[in-house]
């Protein structure tokens, strides 16, 4: 594991986390937005980062376990350790109240539509955007595991769970930035609290960077990326989905699933 291979997925790492600024930007200068055209990206996120975890980044999890251990055992660690990533983030989301969680919060196609209309200020909206802020940041930290671990181990997929993790950062931003413009009036303030939020990936990306090369092991990698598998389904299955669901139709959902997987197995083949 060279020094340019790790910078370069610090750098990936952080332009996808730093997409909610994206959103904060959405939302502070753009007053219609296509709630149908999110869907299809929500969805197109799901279907890429679940057709990598299952065809791609699982199995390169049990290759580099067999290196140390039988093919059969291999499989039965890499399959623990996947569902030890799906309990990850699934305690996180436990352990954030649902009304702060970044799940739970209201459609943002409406907040931007109503974004030039006459709102209370008051300290309640600015409570909102302040959790959220904090809600996102946590579940930030294991995407930038899995958008650091994956570069390391194939930098094609890593860049391809990097633009699926920034596609679904940017609702997440106007998420963060609406809230806080409304309270206090000031963009400014509102893009900056939304842009931050999204540098806690970089946190994941020092853990991976910790677990892998400290250890020197091939083990370490192939658990490691296990664990990332497994945090993306979740986060496709509990986030993306239900997120693309709730902003446009049920069959625009799953066309943007289908349409990620397609674009990924023919551009594996190809490439």
């Amino acid at each position: 594991m060279n020094t340019a291979a790790i910078f370069a997925a610090m750098l990936l790492t952080l332009v996808a986390g730093l997409s909610t600024g994206i959103g904060g930007l959405l939302s502070m200068f753009h007053r219609q937005s296509s709630s149908r055209f999110l869907s299809l990206s929500l969805g197109f996120s799901a279907g890429v980062m679940v057709y990598l975890s299952f065809l791609e980044i699982l199995p390169e999890s049990i290759h580099f376990l067999s290196g140390g251990m039988s093919e059969t055992a291999a499989e039965v660690q890499g399959v623990i350790v996947f569902f030890m990533g799906v309990a990850i983030v699934a305690l996180i989301d436990r352990f954030v109240p649902s009304r702060d969680n970044p799940h739970e919060i209201p459609n943002v196609i409406n907040m931007v539509e109503h974004s030039g209309k006459d709102i209370d200020i008051d300290h309640h909206l600015l409570r909102t955007g302040i959790l959220s802020a904090i809600a996102i940041t946590i579940h930030n930290i294991p995407e930038g595991l899995a958008t650091f671990t994956s570069y390391l181990a194939e930098p094609q997929i890593g860049v391809s769970i990097a633009i699926a993790i920034a596609i679904h950062n940017i609702p997440e931003g106007i998420a963060v930035a609406v809230p806080i413009y409304f309270a206090t009036g000031r963009r400014g303030k509102a893009f900056l609290i939304a842009l931050l939020s999204g540098l806690s990936e970089m946190a994941g990306a020092v853990i991976g960077l910790v677990l892998i090369r400290f250890s020197g092991t091939e083990l370490m990698v192939g658990y490691v990326l296990a664990a990332t598998a497994g945090i993306m389904v979740y986060i496709s299955f509990d986030e993306l989905l239900p997120t693309a669901e709730r902003y446009g139709e049920h069959h625009l959902a799953v066309y943007g699933v289908l349409a990620g997987m397609a674009v990924m197995a023919f551009s594996l083949i190809l490439l």
